[in-house]
């Protein structure tokens, strides 16, 4: 396979890990009556499998990726988790965050294509 298909593949696992950040942080705003159901209800449950799921999936994925490349795919969950936060949990984009996403991916194309 082409380094291409192994990065998509490396970015579908960032992708899984960010919604999976999301599923829990929106249990976490959410009160329960012990804290055994906390932790074992079943949105928490999906959100650890989809972890699990995602370290399954970088691992394939750093089959055909460079060792030195892998942190700079990591870095797009930043992007990720903020475009999640702010469509799932109406969190606010602030003029920081704008700023820092823009670093995040022109720090990335530099590594990658200089």
């Amino acid at each position: 396979m082409s380094e291409w298909v192994y990065i998509l593949i490396f970015l579908c696992s960032v992708l899984v890990a960010s919604v999976s950040q999301i599923l829990l942080k929106k249990s976490a705003n959410k009160s329960s009556d012990s804290r055994l159901k906390e932790y074992l209800n079943p949105t928490v449950m999906v959100a650890y499998f989809m972890f699990f799921a995602s370290s399954l999936i970088t691992t394939i994925a750093y089959k055909g990726v460079d060792l030195s490349t892998g942190p700079l795919l990591e870095a797009t969950g930043y992007i990720w988790v903020t475009a999640l936060g702010a469509y799932f949990l109406k969190e606010k984009i602030s003029m920081k965050k704008i700023i820092g996403i823009a670093l995040i991916i022109i720090g990335i194309m530099v590594i990658c294509f200089f």
